[in-house]
C-alpha cells in the first residue's frame, strides 16, 4: 500500500468547516425532530441549501455544471451528512450523478439537472443472481423483480439500476416513483423498487458495475464514519457529566475501557474510509480491494460504537427524546447497504487471489 497522507488539505478542511456549519444550521437536533413529525420525504429546503453550495455536483466535471472535485471531498461531505442524520437522499443522488456524468455527453443535460437539484437519483441493487429478469436485447431492455429497500426511490427521477450482467437506467419519472415503506429510520425515505417488464437503457457492463459498487461502498463508509464519530462525541460528553456514587461514570474503569474502544473504531474507520476516497479520486489499481475493506470495517466498527454508545448512556438511551437511537436506526441500514461485511469479505478474498495468481504480493 503506497504512503498516504490521512491529514485533509487546507481546502479541504475550509469544506469541511463549511459543510458542518451548513448542517448545524439546517440539520440540527430541532430541524430533524421537525423533518420526522412532518412527515415529509425529505427536507427540501436542507436539499436547495446543499444544492446552492454545489454539493449534488461535487464529483462532476465542470464542463456539466459539476464542482469538478473528487471522492475525498465528496467523503467529507458524506461524514458530516452521517454526522447530522440529514434528512435528505444525497448519497444514492452523487451515485446516480456520478454515473451519468461518466457517461458523457448524451447525459449532459441529465446531470446538469441532478447536479443543480433540480432532481433526484437512488440507486437499486440485485443482491443475489437472477433477482432481475432481463428481457430484450441491444440497447434497450426490460426489467423484471423487486429490488429494495431503496433510500430515495419515492422521490427519485432516475433509478440506476445495477443487474447480473451489467447497469441499467430507469426513468421513474416517467415509469412512476415506487410509494415510501415504512420504516424505523425516519430520516430517511425507503422504497422497494418493484419493476414488471419496465423499458430500461443498458449503459454498462461489469466495469461500471464495479464503479457503482466501489464508490457505493466508500460513501456509505462515510456516512458511518459520520455517525459513529457523533455517537462517540455524546458518550464521551455523557461521560463526564452523569454521576453515579458521588462520582462521574467516566472514572469507572468498565466505561473508560468502552469509550477507548470506540475512539479505536472511530479512528480505524477514518483511516480506511479515506484511504478508499483517496484510491477512488486517484484510479487507484487497488481501489476496489480498498473500498471493500473499509466496507468491512465500517459495518462492523459502526455496530460496535453503537453498542458502546448505548451501554454507556444506559436507561436514556433507548428514549425517543435522545438522538442515539437515530444514529443506531441509521447505522442498521448502513451496515449492509452496497454489500454487507460478509458479502465485502468474500470479495476481497477474490480480489487477493487474483493478485497472488498474478504474482502480486497481498500488500
Amino acid at each position: 500500500m503506497p504512503p498516504v497522507d490521512f491529514d485533509l488539505s487546507d481546502d479541504q478542511v475550509a469544506l469541511q468547516a463549511a459543510a458542518r456549519d451548513l448542517l448545524d444550521d439546517r440539520s440540527g437536533h430541532d430541524q430533524v425532530r421537525a423533518h420526522m413529525a412532518s412527515g415529509a420525504a425529505y427536507d427540501e429546503a436542507l436539499w436547495r441549501a446543499m444544492a446552492e453550495q454545489g454539493w449534488l455536483g461535487i464529483v462532476v466535471p465542470e464542463a456539466m455544471g459539476g464542482i469538478g472535485l473528487g471522492w475525498v471531498e465528496a467523503a467529507v461531505l458524506l461524514e458530516e451528512v452521517g454526522r447530522h442524520t440529514a434528512p435528505v437522499p444525497f448519497l444514492p443522488s452523487l451515485l446516480a450523478t456520478s454515473v451519468l456524468a461518466d457517461l458523457g455527453a448524451p447525459e449532459e443535460t441529465a446531470v446538469e439537472r441532478l447536479a443543480s437539484g433540480e432532481a433526484i437519483g437512488c440507486v437499486a441493487w440485485a443482491k443475489r443472481p437472477g433477482e432481475l429478469a432481463v428481457e430484450g436485447s441491444g440497447g434497450e431492455r426490460r426489467l423484471s423483480g423487486r429490488l429494495g429497500p431503496v433510500e430515495g426511490a419515492a422521490v427519485a427521477d432516475v433509478a440506476v439500476v445495477v443487474a447480473d450482467d451489467g447497469v441499467y437506467l430507469v426513468d421513474l419519472g416517467d415509469i412512476g416513483r415506487p410509494p415510501a415503506e415504512p420504516a424505523m429510520d425516519l430520516t430517511r425515505v425507503l422504497s422497494w423498487l418493484t419493476l414488471e417488464r419496465t423499458p430500461a437503457r443498458l449503459v454498462g457492463g461489469d466495469e461500471l458495475a464495479t464503479t457503482v459498487l466501489d464508490r457505493g461502498a466508500v460513501g456509505v463508509s462515510a456516512e458511518m464514519l459520520g455517525g459513529a464519530g457523533r455517537v462517540l462525541e455524546m458518550a464521551s460528553a455523557y461521560a463526564k457529566e452523569r454521576v453515579q456514587f458521588g462520582q462521574p461514570i467516566g472514572s469507572f474503569q468498565a466505561v473508560k475501557h468502552r469509550c477507548a474502544d470506540m475512539v479505536v473504531d472511530v479512528e480505524g474507520m477514518r483511516s480506511a474510509t479515506w484511504y478508499a476516497a483517496w484510491a477512488l479520486s486517484a484510479g487507484a489499481p487497488d481501489t476496489s480491494i480498498a473500498a471493500s475493506t473499509a466496507k468491512v470495517w465500517c459495518s462492523e466498527a459502526a455496530r460496535r460504537v453503537m453498542a458502546s454508545g448505548l451501554q454507556v448512556h444506559g436507561g436514556i438511551g433507548f428514549t425517543w427524546e435522545h438522538d442515539l437511537h437515530l444514529y443506531m436506526k441509521r447505522s442498521q441500514y448502513d451496515w449492509s447497504n452496497y454489500g454487507d461485511a460478509a458479502f465485502h469479505r468474500e470479495r476481497l478474498s477474490g480480489l487477493l487471489r487474483e493478485r497472488i495468481a498474478e504474482g502480486a504480493g497481498v500488500f
